[in-house]
């Protein structure tokens, strides 16, 4: 017998205030790699979408609520917010379907697509004022945490790599990266502005999962979306999208430096970005046994070869994840295959 969900229980009578009925059925759908859980339901004909986000759990849905409203009072697309128990930490919300970048992205649709999702970039970065919520800086601080946390859960407890694997030269490789992307423009970031949190919605592009926004980096959420761990594209396809995105830039004055800066921003803001994901990834996987997320780890780390390779600055990082990262990588697939 299956344990009793008290929370799905509660929220299925919490529902009947707006809905003014019982709900007729709560389905659960794909989370994220966190651990608030969304749940579909179909009501009077009409669809919606309810997140639980656990309070006990560390999930506060007052920001989400905040940003929801900031970004739709721009033009944005963002989930319209019907009702709300913020003690428990209950939402209803419009239900944009299910078709996610990830799912309809092809050959044939990608640069409209992507351009779509590169002119709402360029509005959401513009976003200055959150009423009732103030929006953190992406600081230093935090990206030597999770540069530790990278350390820590996939070079130690998933690959098993002694802790003197991590050198001088490459903490003094990860503080070029860190200097560089406080040195850009600090605008609104969205922090996971990827293919599996935009939707296509009526030929509109839908925000989603934007509720751990921070002031950070210009190319934090361009790196997100054009490097993205689930997806990837050609390297001259990508730069291509990239500059685009600098001459949008450039129209705004956000960005007043050169193509070639933008693109090492660009790059070097991934380093950060994919070091950060791989993290993520293990400690899903060893922490959360969420092991689906091991998938993505090819990916990114063919990004992270690709980028230190190009940058004379990156040799350290090149040389760490050539000689000890990708051979342990490749131990410990070969284990978990046998």
């Amino acid at each position: 017998m299956e344990p009793i969900d008290v929370r799905k229980n509660d929220l299925a009578v919490w529902l009947q205030g707006p809905l003014q009925s019982w709900p007729m059925g709560i389905l659960p759908m794909p989370g994220d790699a966190s651990s608030r859980r969304y749940f579909r339901i179909l009501h009077d004909k009409v669809s919606y979408v309810v997140m639980d986000a656990a309070p006990e759990l560390g999930h506060d849905v007052r920001p989400f609520i905040a940003i929801a409203n900031a970004l739709r009072a721009m033009g944005l697309l963002t989930p319209e917010i019907i009702a709300v128990d913020v003690a428990r930490g209950f939402l209803l919300l419009s239900d944009f379907g299910a078709s996610t970048y990830l799912h309809v992205l092809n050959d044939s649709n990608a640069d409209f697509l992507y351009n779509q999702a590169l002119d709402a970039l360029a509005v959401l970065q513009r976003c200055c004022n959150v009423p009732e919520w103030v929006v953190p800086f992406f600081t230093r601080e935090l990206m030597w945490q999770e540069w530790s946390w990278f350390q820590d859960w996939f070079v130690g407890r998933y690959l098993q790599l002694a802790p003197s694997s991590i050198t001088k030269e490459l903490h003094d490789c990860m503080q070029l990266v860190i200097e560089c992307a406080l040195s850009q423009p600090q605008v609104f970031m969205h922090r996971d502005y990827h293919s599996a949190n935009l939707m296509l919605v009526k030929q509109s592009v839908g925000i989603l999962d934007f509720q751990d926004a921070f002031i950070g980096p210009v190319t934090y959420d361009l790196v997100s979306l054009l490097r993205d761990c689930y997806i990837s594209w050609s390297t001259e396809q990508v730069h291509a999208w990239v500059l685009s995105y600098h001459d949008r830039l450039q129209d705004t004055g956000i960005a007043s430096v050169s193509a070639e800066v933008f693109l090492r921003w660009f790059d070097w803001m991934g380093v950060q970005r994919h070091l950060k994901a791989l993290f993520t990834f293990s400690r899903k996987h060893i922490r959360d046994h969420m092991s689906q997320y091991l998938q993505h780890v090819p990916r990114t780390l063919q990004y992270l070869t690709q980028v230190s390779n190009a940058y004379p600055e990156l040799t350290a990082l090149s040389d760490f994840l050539q000689t000890q990262v990708v051979p342990a990588y490749q131990k410990v697939t070969a284990q978990c295959v046998a």
